[in-house]
């Protein structure tokens, strides 16, 4: 992408919401056949991270997937590593930039080997029994983002929800609700068909 190519600061939510969806188009969408994290088999493929690790597409997701949790009162944000990392920061930074102390952190695949033996980075700037938003690129059955809410709610936090870039599987919400948490996503597989 070119500097010329770049769309000047949005003012709109609508505005942010389709410069983000031409960049997880141009940088992050693929027509081919994959197998998902899941084992789902897809005709398509969202490698997310292209987008939020790129300086626009974060900005814009960070600000966009701000919105969507800030009426859930939350005191952090973050997710499953490594789809979450960007996530987590981005909507940290927009956070920031709105007047508001929202940290970050990140839940490992598994427990650090050494030093802490954590499960959990970013703990130390986390209230006890916190309210907890997580994040996360691309979601099709909710399995990767559900253990590592059960991690931390092992550690004594309270999750609020999930919010993520694409929802690929329409009954997401009702599994999150299932589980006691909110669901929100920015965009779903319909979006890039």
């Amino acid at each position: 992408m070119t500097r010329s190519d770049r769309p000047s600061w949005c003012s709109s939510s609508d505005e942010k919401r389709a410069a983000l969806l031409a960049l997880l188009k141009q940088l992050s969408y693929s027509q081919r056949d994959v197998t998902l994290a899941s084992g789902q088999a897809a005709q398509f493929y969202i490698d997310g991270k292209q987008t939020s690790l790129h300086p626009t597409g974060n900005r814009l997701c960070g600000e966009l997937l701000y919105e969507l949790i800030v009426d859930w009162d939350v005191d952090a944000v973050g997710g499953p590593t490594l789809g979450a990392d960007p996530l987590a920061v981005a909507v940290m930074y927009a956070a920031h930039r709105a007047g508001v102390d929202l940290p970050a952190f990140i839940v490992r695949k598994e427990a650090k080997s050494h030093g802490t033996s954590a499960w959990i980075e970013g703990a130390t700037n986390l209230p006890a029994g916190g309210r907890l938003a997580f994040v996360e690129d691309v979601v099709t059955t909710g399995g990767s983002v559900l253990r590592a809410i059960e991690r931390a709610r092992d550690e004594g936090f309270h999750v609020v929800g999930v919010v993520c870039l694409v929802a690929r599987n329409p009954e997401l919400t009702e599994r999150f609700a299932a589980a006691g948490l909110s669901f929100r996503s920015l965009f779903d597989a319909e979006d890039f068909s």
